[in-house]
């Protein structure tokens, strides 16, 4: 089920069968080096099916990013959903065939759309490794605003942290 398009991309529930992809960037050491390191393969079809049910219970999770052109899943985008939906993370991985083309601030763009829409949502937050200066760009390119800098216990370092605010209006 698509969720959300942009010009060259759309967001998808994640299934079952996006689980071969997955391993071309949740199941790569060199997508995931800033990211506590690539998901076991034989774990990747319980992260897909979590996310397809935090869609279905929540209203709102973490997207399969597909290109529309070749209909192949190239990363994934979206939101880790914690407890209440007021404030949710972004997260965006993306096959490495994928970088350089912008394809990750066209789907963090496509993805606070969808916060936008989504009934309860007031900030999103992101979080990005200090060395990886392409993620922070691609975050500020989103329209998110650099907050401080951060600690993070699952990273197990300081982090810059930003924000987006949804206003009523953007409702």
């Amino acid at each position: 089920m698509i969720v959300n398009e942009s010009d060259r991309l759309a967001l998808k529930v994640f299934s079952v069968e996006d689980e071969e992809a997955a391993k071309n960037f949740w199941g790569n050491a060199e997508v995931m080096v800033h990211c506590g390191g690539p998901t076991p393969h034989e774990m990747l079809g319980k992260v897909l099916m979590s996310y397809q049910a935090c869609h279905e219970k929540k209203g709102l999770s973490v997207y399969a990013v597909v290109e529309k052109e070749t209909s192949e899943v190239i990363g994934a985008a979206g939101f880790n959903v914690a407890s209440g939906l007021e404030k949710v993370e972004l997260i965006y991985h993306l096959s490495k065939d994928s970088w350089g083309k912008g394809y990750a601030t066209e789907a963090a763009v496509a993805c606070t759309e969808i916060a936008k829409q989504t009934d309860g949502v007031e900030t999103i937050f992101a979080s990005a490794d200090p060395h990886n200066v392409s993620s922070t760009k691609i975050l500020e390119k989103a329209g998110f605003q650099f907050i401080e800098m951060k600690w993070f216990d699952d990273t197990n370092q300081e982090e810059p942290y930003f924000e987006y605010q949804i206003l009523q209006d953007d409702k």
